[in-house]
């Protein structure tokens, strides 16, 4: 009788372990957008598209640098960090209540309660100086 408490007890506190893990997932989607659109997106970890908006499936845990080019436009470069989010932090709350030190640590390392900010990156490209094209001599 002693050992049905035992695992009935066990059973929710290790279901419950790690809830943003299992609620949000480690990675999240990303996305960029411009004025104008059409733009080419590069992330210092790997990912590209040829043409804004574009969205990728990153890690939650993700810190990385964006460069952004289109012909015409000065090239944009901005860096996207994480943060403990809202639900993330409610999730890792939840963890410590229920007792699942484990969940605590699963979370924490896997970037569960993180969210990449800022998200969705929304850049305004600036146009080219026309007037400096405009003082060069044509040979």
């Amino acid at each position: 009788m002693r050992i049905t408490k035992i695992i009935a007890i066990a059973i929710p506190v290790l279901a419950l372990a790690s809830c943003a893990t299992i609620t949000r997932g480690t990675k999240t989607d990303f996305t960029v957008q411009t004025t104008p659109g059409g733009a080419a997106v590069s992330t210092t970890n790997g990912f590209s598209c040829a043409a804004t908006p574009c969205s990728f499936k990153m890690p939650r845990k993700s810190q990385f640098s964006v460069t952004i080019t289109k012909p015409g436009y000065k090239t944009y470069t901005g860096n996207v960090i994480n943060k403990i989010s809202g639900a993330g932090g409610a999730g890792m709350a939840g963890n410590v209540i229920v007792g699942g030190i484990i969940g605590v640590g699963v979370d924490a390392s896997s970037g569960a309660m993180l969210d990449l900010v800022p998200n969705p990156l929304i850049v305004t490209l600036e146009a080219e100086d026309p007037a400096a094209s405009a003082d060069k001599p044509y040979s």
